[in-house]
Order: structure tokens, then sequence, then C-alpha cells
């Protein structure tokens, strides 16, 4: 394996930050850690990186233990949510410095900056300072700067979170591209679920410190396992309720009831139903629900909806708004129920 975690953990006094994280990565795979503020991630990442020193637990790369290495010494590059840049510096001497730190000497220094402005595509830019480059190319040099080095892993943490939407959108791509052409062992630190499913074959949905599912992007989305998952993964409606295995039913909390799959046995206490799954109907073909709210999103209109005492967000196509006030059916025909036991 490229990257072993083995019962991670750290803590601040009494405060646990991560708790018994175990994550195994192969060569070449790119690992998301998501989840929101606080739920350890960022540690995780600097526990990995040698800026905090783990309480319990094994971090292995390529089988080597590196839990008690300095950070200097682990061949690891890290891409900062800040960039780090150093100002007033050339881009080719931000890029270089690492390697002038190693004391590698000038003409292979020289090459290997001309070989990682060639990969993130800033060829034209080693003479410029950081404050003549926009936000994307100041992480573009970031990313080339951790590259050089050629490590054995890449960390990157939140590296787009201060760029703008279009931008953060190119610079995934990028970042899909340039870790994939490399075939470089990445660990990637973010909120955004989006980011996540896009560049990752392995996502560790963290809370509270510690992983509530680790599986790739598709069975994350399709087959979470908890509620929370559930609901940070695609926003989905999670309700409580109970299953009627005799009626083979599953009946919600807020007055309806879907229709329990061949492979569902046993009690089931919550569902949770996709927003883009739910189709608003005639009021006279299916549940009867309120319309309490209305987002125009571009492609798509989100609505929430009040039914039976408690609320549902539906996505649909922008063709036909429905006014806020509005009562409309519900129609779960297309709904791949996902049954969960918490």
């Amino acid at each position: 394996m490229s990257l072993e975690l083995k019962q991670l953990g750290k803590s601040f006094g009494t405060f646990v930050a991560v708790d018994d994280v175990n994550i195994a990565l192969a060569e070449g795979q790119v690992l998301s850690l998501l989840g929101p503020s606080g739920c350890g991630k960022t540690t995780t990442l600097r526990m990995i990186a040698g800026f905090e020193e783990p309480t319990s637990g094994t971090i292995l790369v390529k089988g080597h233990n590196i839990t008690r290495v300095a950070a200097r010494h682990r061949g690891i590059g890290m891409v900062f949510q800040s960039y780090a840049l150093f100002p007033h510096l050339s881009v080719a001497e931000n890029i270089g410095f690492g390697l002038e730190m190693h004391g590698i000497g000038r003409a292979e220094r020289d090459a290997r900056v001309a070989r990682a402005l060639a990969v993130v595509r800033m060829e034209g830019f080693a003479d410029r300072k950081p404050r003549q480059l926009s936000g994307g190319q100041q992480q573009r040099v970031a990313l080339a700067r951790a590259l050089v080095i050629e490590p054995n892993l890449l960390l990157l943490d939140e590296p787009l979170s201060a760029l703008d939407l279009k931008l953060r959108e190119e610079m995934r791509d990028e970042i899909h591209r340039i870790v994939r052409e490399l075939g470089i062992t990445t660990v990637f630190v973010t909120h955004d679920q989006g980011e996540a499913l896009v560049l990752s074959d392995i996502v560790a949905v963290m809370n509270a410190g510690r992983v509530e599912q680790l599986a790739s992007p598709r069975s994350i989305y399709k087959q979470p396992r908890t509620s929370f998952v559930a609901r940070f993964i695609g926003n989905a409606n999670v309700l409580a309720g109970e299953s009627d295995l005799a009626t083979r039913h599953f009946r919600t909390s807020i007055g309806f009831g879907l229709p329990l799959g061949s492979g569902c046995n046993g009690a089931y206490q919550s569902v949770a139903l996709r927003p883009e799954e739910i189709d608003l109907t005639d009021p006279a073909g299916g549940a009867s629900a309120v319309i309490t709210r209305a987002r125009f999103l571009g492609d798509v209109v989100e609505y929430t909806v009040l039914l039976g005492g408690g609320s549902l967000t539906v996505r649909t196509a922008s063709d036909q708004l429905h006014p806020e006030g509005a009562t409309v059916g519900l129609s779960f025909a297309r709904a791949t129920p996902i049954f969960l036991r918490e």
C-alpha cells in the first residue's frame, strides 16, 4: 500500500479531534477526506504531513513507518489553502525552493522546475512574482512546487476554497488531470462534495473525528450507510419511520409509505430520498403538499414542500416554475429509497 493509516487518533486535552481512523490507499489512488468544519479532516492531513503528532496509531508510506519522522524527511508534497508563496521570489524560485533546500544542483533544479511548469501549464510565467498572478495561477505555482520534489505522496488542504466558482471548476479539472497523468497517490481535504466525487477514487466521509463511511464516490452517493452521510452527500431527505415486514412497506413519520425492496429485511428506523428523484404532480394524483419556498438555481428549481407536519426538499427541471404557496402532488415512483437502521 502507498499510504496506510492504522487506528490513527489525535486528542487535544480531553477533546478527541480524530478517533480510530483506518484507511489504506494503493499506489496512484486519490482519497478525499470530506466533511463539515471541525470533523477532523484537516487534523488527519496534518498528521500525515508531520505537522501534528498523533496521540495514537500508525502512519505508513510505502510500508515505512513515518509516524515519528520529521515533516521535512517524509518525502511528501503539500499544497496549502493559502498557497504560501514567497512574495519576494519569482515563480521559478518559488518552485525550486524545496530543491535548493535539499541541495539539488542548479542544472538539475532548473530542469525539474521547467518540467513542473510544463505540467501545470505555466511555462511562460517563470520570471513573474506572485503578486503578478491571478489566484488560479498562484494555485498552479503552489501545485508545481509540491510536485517538483517528486514526492511519495501529495497532500492538498482545501486548495480551491479561495477561488471563485468558475475557477474552482477549472482548477478541479486541472488537478484531476495532473494527478492522473503523474499517477501520484493523493490525499485531498475538502468540504465540497462535488470536488470529492469528481476527484476521488475513495471518499472518507468524516464526522466528529470518525470516518462514517469509506467507499468509492458512487457507493457513497448511491449507498450511504448512515443518515449523516445521506444528508451530507447530495442533501438527501432523511425521514424517521418504521418498517412493516408483513405489508413490505416503510411508513414515514410524515404520513406516506414506501415499498420495501426485495433485499430489505429487518427493522429500519429511517429512509433517505434524493431530492431529484421526487416529482411534483397534480395534487389530485398523489400525496398533497404545499410549497413553502422555491429557489431558482438555473438548470433546476429547488423547492421546500410541507407535507403532514414535515418538510421535504424537491429538485425539478426549471422549465416550469411553481409559485410559493401552491398546492402540489408528490410522486415517489422514480425514487430509490435508501433504508437506514439508525
